[in-house]
């Protein structure tokens, strides 16, 4: 239940426009990649094809109509999964979801979009799911291209828009349809800042006609400028519900907590895991503080149970405030790894990366482990 709900007691208690009930969300991941693996070793004993990875875990939450709340929390935390649960867009595992009103929903870049088809067109296909008719679409139809900033690109297939293009057309869509809940899921930060600052207007416009939004965000100073609620994730489950100066505040107690070195035996797969990080200075010395420019590799050690013939390694760099700045992997590289039979590490070296000065966490995940299993402090000066 909302703070609000306590606001006192001649208070009106606004309606539900959302209610979760112990919803959990399971995804079952393959570790064969190909038809021909699973052939060769059928019937294989000791050998598990697949994992379960329980993204959402016993979720209750209520949203009430005009709330303005954030979802924060690591990669890989569940914050997206929740907004598409809430949205309709996938279904729980277990758990009811309730919603009342028309649901808009900005999830991930050019979702919804046929690349095949030109902005006008998507417009309409876009406009149709969200309910609306043809009629009504073609009366908002200035509106949204006015607001895109799309232009004479209207009649261009989209496939060869900018992602700062699918943004905005997506965006000024999602806006135009009447929603009475809008769901916001980081594209924000594609665009430029001028269309940012329109959006920002216009989420504004929405709570002031006492519309209800729903934001995943890394930007923690939005969050808590524009909620009045924030939601954080932590491992699929939810950490905190409460005031956003205080979730903000848990959040980064969680980054503390999870500081240097400090492995996260939960998080440990049955093959391998991710025991350690340091980051070394180019002559390969430990450090925790680099300058600007300034190459550096992260070290990351391997523990292993039983060997993996196939497997990835990806490190990502993830500011204080949660924000991610960097990340690779060496299937992005294009790197195929030996098979790891025994503990070992391994050094991915970072040339000629530029960050602002401040504190920031390196985090490593092995074999499609997707939220960080262990993490190393570093200072950018």
């Amino acid at each position: 239940m909302s703070q609000n709900d306590h606001a006192g007691t001649t208070a009106v208690r606004r309606p539900e426009v959302v209610r979760l009930t112990d919803v959990s969300k399971r995804f079952t991941v393959r570790k064969d990649s190909s038809l021909k693996e699973r052939v060769i070793t059928l019937g294989r004993p000791g050998r598990q094809y697949r994992q379960d990875f329980w993204a959402l875990s016993d979720v209750s939450l209520d949203v009430r109509a005009g709330d303005t709340i954030g979802l924060i929390g690591h990669n890989g935390s569940g914050k997206s999964t929740l907004l598409k649960v809430i949205g309709g867009i996938i279904q729980p595992t277990s758990g009811s979801v309730r919603q009342r009103g028309r649901i808009a929903a900005l999830l991930e870049l050019g979702a919804g979009f046929h690349p095949d088809l030109t902005g006008r067109e998507n417009v309409y296909l876009n406009a149709s799911v969200l309910g609306l008719t043809k009629e009504e679409t073609t009366a908002s139809f200035d509106a949204i291209l006015e607001f895109s900033g799309v232009g004479d690109f209207i009649d261009t297939q989209v496939k060869f828009y900018s992602s700062g293009m699918y943004v905005r057309l997506a965006f000024a869509i999602a806006v135009h349809t009447d929603p009475d809940v809008l769901l916001v899921d980081e594209v924000l930060a594609v665009g430029d800042e001028q269309f940012q600052q329109k959006c920002l207007d216009k989420i504004k416009e929405f709570q002031k006609q006492g519309r209800t939004i729903v934001i995943v965000s890394h930007a923690l100073d939005q969050i808590s400028a524009l909620c009045d609620r924030v939601v954080l994730m932590n491992r699929g489950r939810m950490a905190y519900d409460g005031l956003p100066d205080a979730a903000i505040e848990r959040f980064r107690e969680l980054l503390s907590e999870n500081g240097v070195g400090k492995a996260r035996p939960e998080q440990i797969t049955r093959a391998a895991a991710v025991e350690r990080v340091e980051v070394l200075d180019a002559a390969g010395r430990p450090c925790s503080e680099l300058h600007e420019g300034e190459a550096f590799r992260v070290r990351v050690h391997l523990g292993v149970e039983r060997p993996l013939d196939r497997w990835a390694l990806g490190v990502s760099i993830d500011t204080a405030a949660g924000g991610m700045a960097l990340a690779s992997n060496t299937d992005v590289l294009g790197i195929t790894l030996e098979p790891l039979t025994a503990p070992r590490h391994v050094d991915m070296i970072i040339d000629g990366a530029r960050f602002n000065p401040g504190s920031y966490y390196v985090n490593a995940n092995i074999a499609g482990v997707s939220e960080p299993t262990s993490h190393s402090l570093m200072q950018a000066a």
